[in-house]
């Protein structure tokens, strides 16, 4: 179903389409290919919305941390916003200090999307599309991107991007929901039991780029090897988690990059007893404990969101990775195809 959702201030129309399949239900709109609500049922079968969001478009327009929202060009950070490439530097919008956040000032979490909606055997979709300019945000070539959400008989979201160009440059697509499985508005997620299968992660500097180390999680509060809750740890005063004034990090998944998608995370509500598995073909995901909402946005609920009242588990390349020649790499060139795939399952 699509319907109006509201307009910018130019007067472009938003437009929100309504999913179903499988027992999970999703609203997404045309402005940044938004997940505005994903609602699932808990353990007596009682739906609830387990993604942050607002009922305004206005909200997303001025308020928004990137709730539910498409990211790109590149997902994550890149230090000083800039990069060497081919011999030539590009200099990026730098919207987070003197960093490139997201995909610069404007991303695509900021562009309104041409959105196709399909059924596929017993699957149904919506199919975005969006092409970025030569030098869009900084960014070198004309980059074309599709991203697929399926809904699919099992209720499974999943999500495969897709991207070419015609100048060398580099991209990192990603989705940024906010979960919390008890609902939103509901309050912490610190209960929530989180297993991530990685043994190493990339430790930052006070800006939050990484420093380059693929450290070991042994012995640190960064363990989630086995099922932890997420505030089992997070007052320890590990010197990462003070500088990010939480969870803010890549993990380095131990599968690496595969052809098809692989399981990386689960996610636990106990109180609930709803469930997140995620499974993605990207070799790396940060996990972030909303570390930054102070209580000044509210939801569609009407309750405040605060210091950790949602996660984020985003799938990707490393963040900064044009920086740093070990880490795998972003480069993408002409006739070449971007692809990588995302797969959030809610089992009962």
């Amino acid at each position: 179903m699509k319907e109006l959702f509201g307009r910018l201030a130019d007067g472009t129309e938003i437009h929100r389409w309504s999913l179903e399949n499988g027992g999970t239900r999703m609203k997404v709109l045309s402005y940044g290919g938004i997940v505005q609500c994903l609602e699932t049922p808990d353990r007596h079968g009682r739906y609830a919305n387990i993604s942050l969001g607002f009922d305004r478009i206005e909200d997303y327009v001025t308020s928004s941390p990137y709730f539910g929202a498409l990211i790109g060009r590149y997902g994550n950070r890149i230090g000083k916003g800039r990069f060497t490439l081919d011999g030539e530097t590009h200099r990026l919008s730098a919207d987070d200090g003197e960093n490139s956040l997201h995909g610069g000032e404007a991303g695509f979490d900021k562009v309104v999307w041409e959105v196709e909606p399909f059924q596929r055997g017993t699957d149904v979709g919506l199919r975005l599309s969006h092409t970025s300019p030569d030098g869009e945000m900084g960014y070198p070539g004309t980059l074309t991107a599709q991203v697929t959400y399926t809904l699919t008989a099992e209720g499974d979201w999943r999500i495969d991007y897709a991207a070419t160009t015609d100048k060398v440059t580099v991209v990192n697509l990603t989705n940024h929901v906010y979960w919390n499985l008890a609902g939103e508005g509901s309050g912490t997620i610190e209960h929530h039991e989180l297993t991530i299968a990685a043994a190493r992660f990339t430790p930052t500097d006070p800006g939050l780029i990484p420093t380059g180390e693929l450290a070991p999680v042994t012995g640190t509060p960064f363990d989630f090897r086995a099922p932890k809750p997420i505030g089992r740890d997070l007052r320890t005063g590990h010197p990462q988690l003070l500088a990010a004034q939480g969870y803010d990090h890549n993990w380095v998944l131990e599968k690496g990059i595969t052809a098809e998608p692989e399981a990386v995370a689960t996610l636990r509500d106990p109180a609930s007893g709803r469930t997140l598995r995620v499974a993605t073909t990207e070799p790396g995901m940060q996990f972030y404990s909303g570390n930054f909402l102070d209580g000044t946005l509210v939801g569609p609920a009407g309750r405040a969101y605060r210091q950790g009242d949602a996660l984020c588990l985003e799938t990707q390349h490393y963040p900064d990775s044009p920086n740093h020649a070990h880490f795998p790499s972003t480069v993408l060139r002409p006739g070449e195809t971007y692809r990588s795939t995302t797969v959030h399952s809610f089992p009962a």
